[in-house]
């Protein structure tokens, strides 16, 4: 199943020096079947873009927990096999998976960073976002105003030159 990761990008610096994603449990985002009920019109394709919009939002959380990091989100692309994902999403959290192992870099088949262009605004969304878990809608505004920017792809081969 392809899982989509949220990271930094230290957590990518440290990834491409461990040569995995760990330790599990992961918490990741896919096409779940519940996801394909909840939004039972979209094709793959928009239920990836779902499932990687959920991880770039979780990247938000990961960049407000680091003060030091680099104001990009980072969502990693993997392909996991079945039976390493634990429990998955349900009604609340459609997109929501568990993957009970450390994921390989072997396993990593592309990274999505923000722009440089997108660093203000990323900046503003982790600065907002306790306020926005307060239920402040200007500040609620200001994080779902971070989803503006689209990820950049990478290949796997371009993710060392991201990481510095």
């Amino acid at each position: 199943m392809r899982v989509y990761l949220p990271a930094t990008l230290p957590g990518l610096a440290g990834l491409l020096r461990k040569a995995e994603i760990g330790p599990a449990p992961l918490r990741a985002f896919a096409v779940t079947p519940s996801l394909r009920e909840w939004y039972a019109s979209g094709d793959l394709e928009e239920l990836e873009y779902i499932a990687m919009t959920q991880a770039a939002r979780a990247s938000l959380r990961l960049l407000a927990a680091d003060p030091d990091a680099p104001r990009r989100r980072v969502v990693l692309a993997a392909d996991v096999p079945d039976e390493q994902l634990g429990r998955g999403g349900d009604f609340t959290e459609p997109t929501v998976v568990e993957v009970v192992k450390p994921v390989p870099l072997a396993r990593v088949v592309a990274g999505h960073v923000d722009d440089l262009l997108a660093v203000a605004d990323i900046a503003k969304a982790v600065a907002a976002l306790p306020a926005a878990d307060s239920g402040d809608d200007d500040a609620r505004f200001v994080v779902d105003g971070a989803e503006g920017h689209e990820l950049l792809w990478y290949a796997t081969q371009e993710l060392p030159y991201l990481a510095g």
